[in-house]
């Protein structure tokens, strides 16, 4: 499994590799209630078939009647822009005078599209760099721990960043791990998983992800997190979970949880108390984890916890299992 750009790009290139004219399609602003946010693909190839979206449909199905009507554009990029006025708006199903800029490049092999995808399949996040007055593009690696926008245009150069940028530790190898892993991946975290059980590691096969097998607590301070990591413990074990969570919640990662019942995560606390952690940091974690979904079984309680790290990491007000336990009201 793999992230959504990826699949375009994958497409595109083997579509490239048939000898095929290929045009990419990437959203580089909007502004009101525009379908796709920018960084959003599309790859479309001189037959008219599509991979990827920029919209609900509507711009998809114009770019293809062009395509079609006019033959396959070359030379250098260029922008396109939907929903300058009320009528081109509401034809395009973008409401409220809702409008997108596109950009579009015809690939060839100077797109770099190989070397780009096997960063990607390595685990590597990569900044692409269209300029837009020659079509020449650059592929830089990014630093550790980068932050920044995943789409930048000025007009003269589009900059776009595939690849994980968000870190993902889970904690424990079980069954519920291996879904979480696989939806992480899907949003492009980079996923580490920690377990030092024999029993556990071995039967470990998700592709894409890191396996080690030092202890939770060293694995958390070996991988320094940041604004940008979360650290999910799903052992039930105290000996594995506790001393992780008292690293993580110390540190600045964005989220920090912990598979149990309220009841459990309330002696948790207790016990992390105990370990000096302050009641600051102890408000921080996320313990039952997940969004309350209705969900019981494993592949459910991975969609909870998936959604609530995506609500977490947009910074949008959730209700978690930990808050209806507690018999809070629903705040968003």
């Amino acid at each position: 499994m793999h992230s959504v750009d990826r699949e375009v790009l994958e497409t595109a290139s083997r579509w490239l590799s048939q000898q095929r004219a290929v045009q990419l399609y990437t959203v580089v602003a909007t502004w009101g209630s525009s379908p796709r946010p920018p960084g959003a693909m599309l790859a479309i190839r001189d037959d008219g078939r599509l991979v990827g979206s920029v919209s609900g449909g509507c711009i998809e199905d114009d770019l293809i009647d062009r395509l079609l009507r006019d033959g396959a554009p070359s030379g250098l990029p260029e922008c396109i822009e939907y929903g300058v006025s009320a009528d081109e708006a509401h034809r395009f199903g973008l409401p409220c005078g809702g409008t997108m800029r596109l950009v579009r490049e015809t690939l060839s092999s100077a797109s770099l599209l190989p070397a780009l995808i096997e960063a990607m399949c390595n685990g590597r996040a990569m900044r692409r760099t269209l300029d837009m007055a020659t079509g020449h593009v650059t592929l830089t690696p990014l630093a550790e721990h980068l932050d920044g926008d995943a789409c930048t245009f000025d007009g003269t150069r589009l900059v776009t960043t595939h690849g994980p940028t968000w870190r993902l530790l889970l904690i424990g190898a079980g069954q519920l791990t291996q879904y979480v892993a696989n939806i992480a991946l899907t949003l492009d975290y980079a996923v580490t998983v920690c377990d030092p059980r024999e029993e556990y590691r071995d039967g470990w096969h998700t592709p894409g992800t890191t396996l080690v097998r030092t202890m939770p607590d060293d694995t958390v301070v070996g991988m320094r997190p940041d604004a940008r990591m979360a650290v999910v413990a799903l052992t039930h074990d105290p000996k594995l979970d506790d001393l992780a969570l008292m690293e993580a919640l110390m540190s600045p990662a964005f989220y920090v949880g912990a598979i149990g019942s309220r009841r459990n995560n309330e002696k948790r606390r207790e016990r992390l108390a105990l370990f000096g952690v302050t009641s600051e940091a102890l408000a921080r974690l996320h313990g039952p984890v997940g969004l309350y979904l209705g969900g019981r079984t494993p592949p459910e309680i991975a969609v909870s916890i998936a959604a609530d790290l995506t609500a977490r990491r947009h910074r949008l007000p959730v209700t978690s299992l930990m808050d209806v336990e507690a018999g809070k009201t629903l705040v968003g």
